[in-house]
């Protein structure tokens, strides 16, 4: 039944990591000999509304979920997967938009590596922050619901005002949720890199490609690149080639439709080596005079602008480039230790 297999992907979302594969093939085959059992009682299938009638008297997922958690400490099972959401919900977004105040706040006040490593140092004691915060809230909601149920109730909405049918679909997959790229796709990924790569080669001749009608006004303009951006350009040049490469040799030898999470966590790696070669400029000028000694005191403000606008914008994209990358990282890493887990049961 497909309503069935959303309805468990949804529980799965909510389930101790370690432990879901086998959790979830244990409640499937509860519920399909529940199923069954119905639909011989009834001589029929359920029909759709029978069938989400059957899975709201079972319960809402986190609700079905919360009886595989152990019991917590501060926090019990009926509570912990609802917390355990938030927390990691409030952890990731608090880190992004406090790489994005630090970067800005570096920019603005106190550009320098020090700056940069003083921000750094400061994450741990901001997320340990977050999560004392959701902690201690949790943990009184867990306090006042144990002694006063009928004022205080679990924050888990009732199974009556949730409806199975609105579950998300379930994707036929290959690598966890991803739908198989098809042939075309592939071809389609190749041909169109092979195009931008050309592009990429054809911009320092014609930069027309990419300002438009604006490239008319750099050539009268009294600024001009810093010798950064073409080590810069090469960097980028470089690493579309290597990707296309890449395409081109999964496409050859038919691995075109195979996870490609390493290839994918080691692009992103490589693609934080431009980025990170910008913040080697010295003042971080990735913008200079044509005649500084003409232009400076007419232009000078406006250099330190640009110049700063565009540090602003390199350590917000080195952030996210970075943050992508762990995500990446510890995935792949999850998904080890879950297969060794397995393997040693």
């Amino acid at each position: 039944m497909e309503l069935l297999d959303r309805y468990l992907e949804a529980v799965r979302k909510h389930l101790p990591w370690e432990r879901q594969d086998d959790i979830i093939a244990e409640l499937r085959a509860n519920l399909e000999a529940q199923l069954e059992d119905k639909e011989a009682e009834l001589g029929r299938p359920l029909t759709a509304g029978e069938a989400e009638d059957w899975l709201k008297q079972i319960g809402q997922p986190i609700q079905v979920a919360a009886r595989y958690w152990p019991q917590q400490y501060l926090i019990g099972p009926a509570v912990f997967p609802t917390y355990w959401f938030v927390l990691r919900l409030a952890v990731f977004w608090v880190t992004v938009l406090y790489l994005i105040g630090a970067a800005i706040q570096i920019a603005v006040r106190t550009p320098g590596g020090t700056a940069v490593v003083e921000a750094v140092l400061r994450v741990p004691s901001v997320l340990l922050s977050t999560a004392a915060a959701v902690t201690l809230i949790f943990a009184v909601i867990e306090f006042v619901s144990a002694r006063y149920p009928g004022k205080w109730p679990v924050p888990v909405a009732p199974s009556g005002d949730w409806t199975p049918s609105l579950l998300p679909p379930v994707a036929k997959d290959i690598a966890h949720g991803k739908k198989p790229r098809s042939y075309a796709s592939a071809v389609a990924e190749v041909i169109f890199g092979f195009v931008f790569l050309v592009w990429l080669l054809l911009l320092p001749h014609y930069p027309y490609l990419l300002l438009g009608p604006g490239a008319a006004y750099v050539q009268v303009s009294p600024f001009q690149l810093a010798p950064v951006w073409f080590s810069f350009y090469w960097c980028v040049v470089g690493l579309n080639m290597l990707q296309l490469g890449w395409h081109f040799y999964d496409l050859l030898h038919g691995s075109w439709q195979g996870p490609r999470r390493a290839q994918r966590s080691t692009m992103q790696a490589l693609g934080l080596i431009p980025l990170l070669l910008l913040f080697t400029v010295r003042d971080h000028a990735w913008v200079m005079l044509k005649h500084p000694a003409l232009d400076q005191a007419r232009y000078g403000a406006a250099l330190d602008g640009i110049n700063k606008g565009i540090y602003i914008a390199a350590l917000f994209i080195c952030a996210i480039a970075v943050l992508q990358l762990l995500w990446e990282v510890g995935r792949m890493g999850l998904n080890v230790y879950r297969k060794r887990a397995a393997a040693m049961r």
